[in-house]
């Protein structure tokens, strides 16, 4: 505030900064006009105004300043002076919610010119409804009467600045800004603390998404495909970066079909995590056989292997597998040409845990690979092979002998005959049995199968050209938990049919598509005796008639009814359910 009372006029920029520095009256102050406005003053209140600039021309510290306060006499000198320039300040920058004094008799108070003195910028905030209620109308904006500005009141004594918390050091006015002001005045205005006014304006904030528990966000994540949550989701923000790393989202890694996966991909992904547990890369003709031994050392405890149609892919990747995860449990491998009996016998070696296997149209696998991998684990479950032409009925002995546990059996299209499968009467616990495809499957060695095993629930006989309505007979009246039926290309007729329907209370799927002799009497019949039958599939049955089929749609609406048109129905009702319109235009 004194660049007018400065000793040396000379060095007024250096000594303005200087005392704007450490001056204590922030907000605007009455001195400056005090002691070069005196053309009111009578000689009495000259000699005190000079007064008050030598006592404050002498002060050199902010200590100083601090416990300069001025008497009684020098405030009423202050005030008088105050009113009699106020006439030359725009009212439009003056009103009663702007400035306060402690002192009652006025309210309005100039602003000094010096460039360091303007009202200081308030960051805008907001009130109580109850306090902005109650704002009084002035001809202020409603922006400038709904903000209260943070100005220094000046004390006039010593017991006052012991009320308004005032200590000895007033340098900075810390203390004076932490008092609450309101342009509503002490009385009728609430107290607004830092930390009501944080949520004041944490109030007026938009919601936002990342204000969520992470938790929460994690399970949102969870929904998310691969693509989406690496490629677009972690890109927003670090946060949701690092929420796209979490571990369980890669403890269980699906890179199938991703042809931009190659080995050092591979590698980076399998330094993020050493908890991985499944790994899915089907179809990614990129990776070798160096990428996936990469992943396996980094993977000690990985119980899921899935690598469908890699067939770049060979014995080495199978046996980094079955060395650095001794937990594996599921190994599908399908339609991989280049895999041996090597891999096998060390997957039967190291990985004694195994469950599920799936070696389908690996075609060099032999009866020595599978024997091996039968005797090293006697807890396997599943077992699906497919087209192995290599596999013969020795295999099945083994897996019947050493693997007492199994529940699902396939050997679909392999060099199997009725001798070799007159063993799984052995397996108590079989669930589901795929006899697809069997060259010398008779009748006798299915029926002892379902006589014997009396958990069967599902079985598979298409392709077989030998199985017939006798044998379909024995099966609906000895199947108890049978509830599949598959019988694609059989050699049945119409009886086949009306004995599941009379014999079978379990029964819900039958399958009879390209059964030649089947005709409308068999569909009519099954559906009208039959209490269990829920899909009921007679694709390319010339001799079924389609209104006969539309008929029993509409008779029995909780049987599905599996033909070329009904198929096609189905599907453009899902289609339209998804809002797919047709193109009707004459281009089309």
């Amino acid at each position: 505030m004194g660049h007018f009372l400065s000793k040396n006029g000379k060095r007024v920029k250096k000594r303005r900064r200087k005392v704007r520095k450490n001056c204590f009256l922030r907000g605007p102050c009455m001195l400056c006009f005090i002691v070069h406005n005196t053309s009111a003053l009578d000689e009495d209140q000259f000699e005190s105004a000079s007064k008050v600039a030598e006592r404050y021309t002498a002060l050199t510290t902010t200590e100083e300043c601090a416990k300069f306060l001025l008497s009684p006499k020098e405030l009423s000198i202050w005030e008088e002076q105050g009113k009699s320039l106020l006439s030359s300040v725009p009212a439009k920058l003056i009103g009663p919610p702007l400035f306060r004094t402690v002192c009652s008799d006025y309210s309005e108070m100039p602003v000094c010119k010096r460039k360091c003195a303007g009202v200081q910028a308030c960051t805008p905030c907001k009130l109580p409804r109850s306090a902005v209620g109650r704002v009084p109308e002035t001809g202020l904006n409603n922006d400038i009467a709904q903000c209260p500005v943070s100005v220094c009141t000046l004390p006039t004594s010593t017991a006052e600045c012991t009320n308004l918390g005032l200590e000895g050091n007033m340098g900075d006015c810390s203390s004076l800004l932490q008092q609450p002001l309101s342009p509503l005045g002490s009385e009728d205005s609430e107290v607004i603390t830092p930390e009501n006014l944080k949520d004041l304006r944490m109030e007026s904030e938009p919601p936002n998404i990342n204000q969520l528990p992470s938790s929460i966000l994690l399970k949102v994540f969870a929904h998310l495909s691969l693509k989406e949550r690496c490629l677009s989701a972690s890109l927003v923000c670090k946060y949701w970066r690092d929420l796209g790393l979490d571990f369980q989202f890669w403890k269980q890694l699906d890179l199938s079909g991703r042809q931009q996966i190659n080995d050092d991909v591979l590698k980076r992904i399998a330094s993020k995590n050493r908890n991985r547990i499944q790994i899915n890369i089907s179809d990614c003709r990129n990776i070798s056989d160096t990428g996936v031994s990469s992943i396996a050392m980094q993977s000690p405890g990985l119980q899921k292997y899935i690598a469908y149609r890699c067939k770049q892919l060979s014995d080495i990747s199978l046996i980094a597998i079955a060395c650095h995860c001794p937990l594996l449990q599921k190994v599908h491998v399908g339609n991989q040409d280049k895999l041996t009996d090597e891999s096998l016998q060390q997957l039967g070696e190291k990985c004694p845990d195994v469950l599920d296997i799936h070696f389908g149209q690996c075609y060099k696998i032999t009866d020595e690979g599978m024997m091996a991998l039968a005797r090293g684990c006697p807890r396997l479950q599943k077992i699906y092979m497919q087209e192995n032409k290599l596999v013969t009925d020795k295999s099945v002995k083994t897996f019947a002998e050493h693997c007492p546990l199994l529940q699902y059996v396939g050997f679909m299209g392999c060099s199997v005959t009725s001798q070799g499968v007159i063993h799984l009467t052995r397996l108590k616990e079989l669930i589901s049995l795929d006899l697809r495809h069997i060259t010398e499957l008779n009748n006798e060695t299915v029926m002892e199968v379902v006589k014997r095993c009396k958990n069967l629930s599902a079985l598979n006989l298409c392709l077989n050209w030998s199985i017939n309505d006798r044998c379909v007979e024995f099966i609906a009246k000895e199947g108890k938990s049978l509830k599949e039926l598959y019988l694609v290309s059989c050699k049945i007729t119409d009886y086949a049919l009306i004995t599941i329907g009379q014999y079978s209370a379990t029964i819900e799927t039958v399958d009879v598509g390209w059964c030649k002799e089947i005709t409308d009497k068999g569909a009519t019949q099954i559906s009208q005796t039959s209490k269990s039958l829920r899909y009921l599939g007679l694709m390319r049955c010339d001799k079924v008639n389609e209104d006969t089929v539309e008929r029993l749609v509409q008779e029995y609406p909780h049987i599905t009814f599996s033909t070329v048109m009904q198929d096609c129905k189905r599907t453009l009702e899902r289609a339209y359910q998804m809002g797919w319109i047709p193109n009707t235009s004459t281009a089309s």
